[in-house]
């Protein structure tokens, strides 16, 4: 699967055949005796905290960008919560009020970037 020299093709072909297997799931070119263990380490079967299961070569990016119990910070107060639950909690969050620095009124966490624009 890759460029060679067109002299040492007999030899590579050769070395190819005896060392080298493509993985069945992956297409991989994989050492002979490394198989097994790529198998296992690529494409066994995990199950997530979410209880997902899928390949172990797929978890990282499931657990980073698409399981619902990963971590996410709350845009108000940037507590670290489930995504899960991120959406209830900014719900509750952005309605509690802070006391504005410059005109002391009470404003609703939700709209204090929008608030010094409108406070004078």
């Amino acid at each position: 699967k890759k460029d060679i020299p067109a002299a040492n093709f007999i030899i590579h072909e050769v070395h190819c055949s005896r060392n080298i297997q493509v993985c069945r799931y992956c297409s991989d070119a994989v050492p002979k005796d490394e198989m097994k263990s790529h198998i296992e380490a690529e494409h066994g079967q995990v199950t997530c905290k979410c209880r997902m299961k899928m390949e172990n070569s797929l978890l990282k990016d499931h657990e980073a960008s698409a399981c619902p119990l990963r971590p996410a910070p709350c845009q108000y107060c940037a507590i670290p919560l489930a995504f899960s639950e991120l959406r209830e909690h900014e719900l509750y969050c952005g309605a509690r009020t802070e006391a504005c620095g410059r005109c002391g009124r009470h404003v609703l966490v939700k709209e204090l970037k929008e608030h010094p624009g409108l406070c004078g």
